[in-house]
């Protein structure tokens, strides 16, 4: 099985994807049922380490420990 980093690359990089179709799914702590999701659209960067993001309270970083899925075209590809 892929690593969230690795699959979240080939989405990114792979000209066959469409990056604004993957949603990642996260544990927030504080949110509602401390989990948010994120789409393509809003992932600034893959680090090495985290992913950065853009939310409605600025910039987050998420170390990719804290994925809990990830879906591509609405159907899950990845999950913890």
């Amino acid at each position: 099985m892929r690593k969230s980093h690795e699959l979240l690359l080939k989405y990114r990089f792979d000209l066959r994807y469409r990056f604004s179709e993957v949603e990642v799914c996260y544990i927030d702590r504080g949110s509602p049922g401390d989990r948010s999701c994120v789409k393509g659209n809003n992932i600034r960067a893959l680090d090495a380490f985290y992913m950065e993001i853009e939310s409605e309270i600025g910039i987050k970083y998420i170390p990719y420990h804290r994925i809990q899925e990830i879906s591509y075209a609405g159907k899950i590809v990845w999950e913890r």
